[in-house]
């Protein structure tokens, strides 16, 4: 009788619990991921790199916005502006600015996105007694000051004040990143000067009356009045000076509530510059990378070919196929299939037979461990490439030890056995009549 070896002894007769697979494993799908984690590292790190160089959080928030202590904001000015006195009340729609500026408040007014039609800003004119329009667009200077035109950008720091305005003269000179504009005679005529010449090419600052009794104060760029900005030159004193005219200040930034409905600006006039080329160039590498990397598969055809691949090809190539995929669990079921298809055959059981009883027969022939043999054939799951080898080996072991005993030499009678007088018909215990 064979003896068991140890660790089958100590098997329990109901067979081990079976055991958690891991299949495929966490380094395996690392391993098939990592093109897209790569990918997702870098949009990542890329994301943070666009947050340091547009200054981290702090960059949100609207342009000149009154509580925005971005390097465009204004919060700066706003506060210094309170700290001298001045009651400064923020404004997103324009009636909220037209009482205001009934009341007698200084209007400052920055129309980014050009909202604000030539009628409402004529009425904001007509009613405001000190009005300060920072960047004004074509549409607020064909409203407020018809003689007065754009002029490109200035040549660098400005410091001929070039008029008579308290606010300029104080403040002296102006720091680079300048707007310009030029004058004609009939706006010359009507009471229009500028301020902060440029040579040649323009104002950085036109004054002139309103069409009410007030003063209207163009300013060409946001540049003195920007948190990044306002302590260079006389910037600070410039925007002071305009802003704190007045005991009460209407910080008014048009909304959308204030674009006419017929008049909305388009999407790409409310998106930054920079996003219709990064779209087209994220359009064009799209085509480009479809052109390379694609590929032109014909029609389908329906074809019946002889076709001979040799077994082992089929066998090799779907156990790489098992490899690459970390499928350890389907491997080793498919070795099982073949292994207890051939010991019940050996066996010579009905096809009937299920697999507790195949397990059953080969650990009677066999004198193995019954709890062992059926850990081999069914309950034991590989963790690893290690115990896939190992119960690879023990199948292919169980099946050998299996045919040995049905094998005509081992179950006949041998002349110089101890049992010499033993009949001569007697079976093997594992050999089935």
């Amino acid at each position: 009788m064979t003896t068991a070896p140890p660790a089958a002894r100590a098997a329990d007769p109901a067979g081990p619990a079976p055991a958690a697979a891991i299949t495929p494993t966490f380094r395996a799908n690392v391993r098939r991921r990592r093109i897209w984690i790569v990918f997702g590292v870098v949009l990542v790190v890329g994301a943070v790199l666009l947050l340091v160089l547009r200054g981290g959080a702090g960059g949100a928030g609207l342009r000149l916005g009154a509580d925005n202590p971005a390097p465009l904001g204004a919060k700066a000015l706003v506060e210094v502006l309170g700290a001298h006195g001045v009651d400064v009340t923020t404004a997103d729609d324009f009636d909220t600015a037209l009482t205001a500026a009934k009341s007698g408040a200084t209007v400052l007014l920055f129309d980014e996105f050009g909202l604000l039609d030539e009628q409402r800003l004529g009425r904001l004119a007509m009613f405001a007694d000190r009005l300060v329009v920072v960047e004004p667009g074509f549409t607020a200077l064909e409203a407020l000051a018809p003689g007065v035109r754009l002029a490109g950008a200035a040549s660098g720091a400005l410091d001929d004040v070039a008029c008579d305005l308290p606010a300029a003269e104080r403040a002296g000179a102006l720091s680079t990143g300048q707007r310009l504009f030029t004058i004609d005679e009939e706006a010359v005529a009507d009471g229009w000067a500028g301020c902060f010449r440029d040579g040649e090419y323009g104002y950085a600052l036109a004054t002139g009356p309103s069409s009410g009794d007030g003063r209207l104060v163009l300013v060409g760029a946001t540049t003195p009045f920007e948190n990044g900005r306002i302590t260079e030159r006389g910037n600070a004193a410039l925007a002071i000076g305009l802003a704190g005219a007045s005991d009460e200040l209407v910080w008014y930034l048009p909304g959308p509530l204030d674009a006419a409905p017929d008049q909305a600006p388009t999407l790409g006039e409310l998106t930054p510059g920079w996003v219709s080329p990064a779209l087209a160039l994220a359009v064009v590498v799209t085509i480009a990378a479809g052109i390379w990397r694609g590929r032109r598969f014909g029609p389908l055809v329906v074809e019946n070919l002889p076709v001979h691949v040799p077994a082992g090809e089929t066998s090799v190539g779907r156990a790489r196929l098992y490899a690459r995929s970390a499928a350890r669990t389907h491997a080793l079921d498919q070795l099982r299939l073949g292994a207890i298809a051939r010991i019940a055959s050996a066996l010579r059981l009905p096809r009937t037979s299920d697999v507790a009883e195949i397990a059953a027969a080969a650990a009677a022939s066999t004198g193995r461990d019954p709890g062992r043999v059926r850990a081999v054939l069914v309950d034991a799951l590989p963790s690893g490439d290690h115990d896939l080898v190992r119960l690879a080996s023990e199948l292919d072991e169980l099946e050998r030890a299996v045919r040995a005993t049905l094998a005509p030499e081992t179950s006949a009678p041998q002349a110089s056995a101890p049992q010499a007088s033993a009949p001569q018909d007697a079976d093997h215990p594992g050999r089935r009549p």
